[in-house]
Parts: C-alpha cells; structure tokens; sequence
C-alpha cells in the first residue's frame, strides 16, 4: 500500500471511528421501544421452520460490515444502473434466508415506521442467531443508517474465500483493527450452519495443485467428505460446519484440533503457528471462546459507513428519493 493510499485508509478508520462512537445500546428505546423484541420473534420463528436460517443471517453482518462499513449495502437488489452484492463471488449461492430480514423490517415498519434501519437489523438479527442457539447473548449498539448504494466490485475485493489461508486472513482483519484473537474468535460463527461441496471439493482432490486430500484433514473425516463430496458430484450438496450445527458452541474449535474442519480457512487456523494457540485455547475453554466472540461481534459492528444513508423503507431497494434529498437530511 502506498504512503497516499495508506493515509487515505488512516483518514477513513479515524472518521469511522467516530461515527461508531455515536453507536449505543438502546438507540431505539424511545421511537421503538420493542425493536429489539420484535427481531427477536421473528429470529425464533425463523429457527423453528428452518434451523439453517439463523446461521445464514448471522453472517450477514460478517459480510455487510467488511465492505463499506456496517450500512445494510449487502440486503439491495441489482438495478438497471446497480450491480449490488448479493451475487459477489464470496456470496452467490452462499448466503441465503435474506427474506428473514425482509420478514423483521415489514414487522418493524408496522411497529414504527421509517424509524428502524436495515443495517442495525442485521446487527440485533446477528446477535439473536448466537444467543438463540446457545451462545452468547449481549447489548448491542445500534444507530446505524442505511446505503444508498451497493458495490460488488469492493465486496469481490475484500472478502475472503474458503481457500483463504490463516495468514491472509490475519492481514485482512489487521486491516480493520481486528486482532488475531478476534480472527479466530470470529472464525467461531461456522459453529453453526452448514456450507457447500462447491468449497471443499479442491481440498479432496487438488489441494495447493497436487492433485491431493489436504494432508491436515484427519483420514476418517477425508473419507466421510468423499462420500459427501464425490468427485463429479453435486456441488451444491451442504455439509455441517462442524459437528453441532444447530448449537453455538465450541465443538468447532475441538473439530480443528482433530483435523476435522469443514473449511480449508478454518483448518488453517490451526496449522498455522499464529492462530494455533487461541484455537487450542477455545477448544479447551467454551466461556473463553464466548467473551472473545462477543468482543469481536462489538468490534466489528463498530465498522460503520461514512458515506451519506437513510432508513430504507424495505431493505431492498432504496427509499424512492434523490441522493442530493439524503444529503440535505444527514
């Protein structure tokens, strides 16, 4: 990164940091006191018609906040004149169950109309899928406003693919003053949910290029992901993420450990000598693993978007006025 580039990054995490300070935990308790509430029963009704759904929205917010800050970029659809990101590389037949969110914003706007942003839905929607499936549960801030706008180009840039070893992913979180521990921390999500053939395929039969199983995987799980994933088969098959996809636990840390991780991004964490020691640390201590993850979730929904936004009536689409309209508001 050049000097000029460098300082331009500098500039914008110090004025996202300031945004981020006009974050807090019951933003809303006077326009809409029961928003919290109302996520929350629509996560429980989403858990109990398709258990997968939950996971799905929590890495929602992994995947909005990494591109342009915390700004609900990630929920709009392509238009004529926008190629939004929901088809990026790193989210096309990956990232599902938008319509719960759809689900939580109709029910908010009838609470309290145009008072509740899409993006802070992501956030409380986050935090539900966790606490409702045994992990964690803590406040969230929230104030957020929502994009005008959706970039697929800076998501295909930014975030990371099931190829992605531990040392790029280090680098990417640096980038925004997540740490190492956070890094595994946060890799902790895939303690529930489930992912495609389509992202191990390369592990079982061409790994790094030889034309091999990835040495790190343990033989019997290799051969349980064979019959998962044959080679010429369906590659949209899905396999757990770990051994207990429906509880927010730390079996997924026990599983690395074991050389049984889904991903070749997750495994890594444990073969490489950085991380290592937080994923031995988690596998061996549940509440450990549950106060880093509620620090990173914090951290990292602190990414807010400096550019200009709204409260989308439907997340979506934008609301039906003229950016320079925005502008005037904010």
């Amino acid at each position: 990164m050049s000097p000029v580039s460098s300082l331009r990054f500098l500039l914008l995490l110090l004025l996202q940091t300031a945004i981020a300070m006009e974050l807090r935990p019951g933003y809303y308790a006077e326009t809409c006191p029961r928003a919290e509430a109302v996520v929350r029963e629509v996560m429980k009704k989403a858990l109990i018609r398709e258990p997968r759904s939950v996971a799905s929205v929590m890495r929602f917010q992994f995947h909005d906040c990494f591109v342009n800050g915390c700004d609900g970029s990630l929920l709009l659809d392509d238009t004529p004149t926008m190629v939004g990101e929901k088809e990026a590389l790193s989210n096309i037949n990956s990232l599902q169950s938008f319509e719960v969110i759809d689900e939580a914003k109709d029910a908010l706007e009838k609470a309290c109309p145009g008072v509740v942003s899409c993006a802070d839905v992501v956030v409380v929607a986050a935090r539900d899928a966790v606490a409702l499936t045994g992990g964690p549960d803590w406040e969230v801030k929230l104030g957020r406003k929502d994009s005008l706008t959706a970039n697929q180009e800076d998501s295909n840039d930014i975030m990371p693919s099931p190829r992605a070893n531990a040392s790029s992913l280090v680098d990417l979180f640096a980038k925004y003053n997540l740490s190492v521990k956070d890094l595994v921390a946060l890799s902790g999500s895939h303690s529930i949910g489930q992912a495609r053939c389509f992202s191990v395929m390369f592990r079982l039969y061409n790994q790094s290029g030889t034309g091999r199983p990835d040495p790190a995987l343990d033989p019997g799980f290799r051969d349980e992901l064979y019959k998962l994933c044959p080679q010429g088969g369906d590659e949209n098959v899905t396999g757990d993420l770990d051994s207990t996809p429906r509880e927010f636990d730390n079996r997924y840390f026990k599983d690395l450990v074991a050389g049984r991780g889904f991903l070749n991004s997750d495994q890594t964490l444990f073969t490489f000598p950085r991380t290592r020691a937080y994923v031995q640390k988690f596998s061996r201590d549940q509440d450990e693993f549950f106060r880093a993850f509620v620090e990173g979730m914090i951290k990292m929904g602190d990414l807010v978007s400096d550019r200009p936004g709204e409260i989308r009536r439907n997340c979506r689409v934008v609301n039906s006025r003229r950016p320079v309209e925005v502008l005037l508001e904010s």
